[in-house]
């Protein structure tokens, strides 16, 4: 019963530590979704969320990292940033970790607009690559969160339909 209850409360700490690494960088939110309700599918020794259920969680997980990455280089290469603009983005998205939610939203626009600078010149360009990278940041973001949540609903549903 105590290693049960130990399961259980690490299995909701992944998860809500997955919740919100869809949104922070540098942290794999589906990974620790998928791990947390994984934990809690083997507590309950996999008897009402078994190998169905954690393959669609896992395929919910895997469409989250392929959203990720999209999400993160089609903005930018809609408007043409460099690879540079990229990285600058991705380094900023850290680095603002470090600033809450004001350095979540400015730290990948400062470091795309840095990047593409630095690359290109040109200031308006280099706004535009900013503003276009940030945008699919955030919608990956928008987008990963509801799949993870997607992942929980479809935990939930498996556990619930087999109790």
């Amino acid at each position: 019963m105590t290693l049960r209850l130990l399961l259980d409360g690490l299995a909701i700490v992944l998860v809500v530590a997955g919740i919100v690494g869809t949104v922070l960088p540098a942290i794999p939110g589906a990974l620790f979704v998928f791990a947390g309700l994984f934990v809690a599918a083997w507590a309950d020794d996999f008897a009402r969320v078994g190998f169905g259920g954690l393959s669609i969680v896992a395929a919910l997980g895997l469409l989250t990292l392929l959203v990720d990455l999209a999400g993160s280089v089609l903005g930018a290469k809609r408007v043409g940033a460099s690879r540079q603009a990229l990285a600058g983005a991705a380094i900023g998205a850290v680095v603002g970790i470090f600033f809450g939610i004001p350095g979540l939203i400015l730290g990948p626009f400062a470091g795309a607009v840095l990047g593409e600078l630095l690359a290109r010149g040109g200031l308006v360009r280099a706004g535009k690559v900013g503003l276009a990278t940030s945008l699919g940041l955030l919608l990956a973001a928008v987008a990963k969160l509801v799949l993870a949540f997607a992942m929980v609903a479809t935990f939930l549903a498996f556990y619930l339909y087999n109790s």
